[in-house]
């Protein structure tokens, strides 16, 4: 059986395996563990939504942290 994911509501690990299938450098667990400990917006059950999370990291870079 296929796991169907909703990136409204994602874990830390299905996060970085989106995150490093996406991009051109892997992104880890633990890249993501910090970016939630500096703000990085979380669901209620400690869970992720990706396009809340992407505009972070959007911010995030746009304001040179």
């Amino acid at each position: 059986m296929t796991e169907k994911l909703q990136p409204t509501s994602l874990t830390v690990v299905h996060m970085q395996q989106i995150l490093t299938a996406a991009g051109g450098r892997p992104v880890t667990e633990e890249m993501i563990q910090k970016d939630i400990e500096a703000g990085a917006p979380v669901n209620p059950d400690g869970t992720i939504n990706l396009i809340h999370y992407a505009a972070w990291l959007a911010k995030q870079m746009a304001c040179g942290i």
